[in-house]
């Protein structure tokens, strides 16, 4: 009887990814979601970093027209606002299509989706399958960025941060929390700046438990 070998002696490589600093990471081709109150201050700060050096715009998708859009001097602190194409769907079912959609064409090197509630674990897989063919096809290896409110929870993510503002009295502050990771355990970190595009650690120690405060750098 013949049999064929499951395994292949060909390389498995790891896809490459993005990174804000050490541990900070963000597979390309795949989805990611980030939740918290200041899960929209993340998805931008990721986004800048992903479009220096290449063309193409950030598609920013908002299935609900009530919802509140970022204005112009928010982006601005981040990347050009010239940069982001906004997409809003007639239905607000279809805003997890059009993400699905740029994905897969790779024109665009970020696409983030603001949604209701975490999408269930298909339309997880469809958007990963549709980020690995747009790196195949485009000009472009796309990163998907879900951003979902509250804890977030969608099942299938690659990763899965959560950002809050942790304000201090004299500069602003916020903290970054890796909830899930597929090789990595959770994580925080705390970031403080006197402007959104240059991260400094805080004058004081980290909490117990915590990783020591990074410093990000500019955008």
């Amino acid at each position: 009887m013949k049999t064929s070998a499951l395994l292949t002696r060909g390389s498995h490589r790891s896809p490459p990814s993005l990174s804000l600093v050490e541990g900070i990471d963000f597979a390309l081709s795949r989805v990611h979601e980030i939740c918290g109150a200041a899960r929209r201050t993340l998805a931008l700060q990721v986004a800048a970093r992903a479009l220096q050096g290449r063309d193409g715009p950030l598609i920013w998708i908002t299935a609900d027209r009530d919802r509140t859009m970022l204005c112009a001097p928010a982006v601005a602190a981040f990347l050009p606002p010239g940069r982001v194409l906004f997409v809003t769907p007639e239905q607000r079912r279809d805003g997890l299509w059009a993400m699905e959609e740029a994905l897969k064409d790779g024109g665009a090197p970020v696409v983030v989706t603001e949604v209701a509630e975490p999408p269930g674990m298909t339309p997880v897989r469809r958007l990963h399958l549709a980020a690995e063919t747009g790196a195949t096809s485009g000009p472009h290896i796309p990163l998907g960025l879900l951003l979902t409110p509250g804890d977030g929870g969608a099942p299938g993510i690659e990763t899965r941060w959560r950002c809050d503002p942790a304000h201090m009295e004299t500069r602003p502050g916020w903290r970054l929390e890796r909830l899930r990771a597929r090789m990595l355990p959770p994580s925080t970190w705390h970031w403080t700046g006197t402007k959104a595009t240059a991260w400094t650690p805080p004058p004081q120690q980290a909490p117990p438990g915590h990783p020591a405060p990074v410093r990000l750098g500019k955008v």
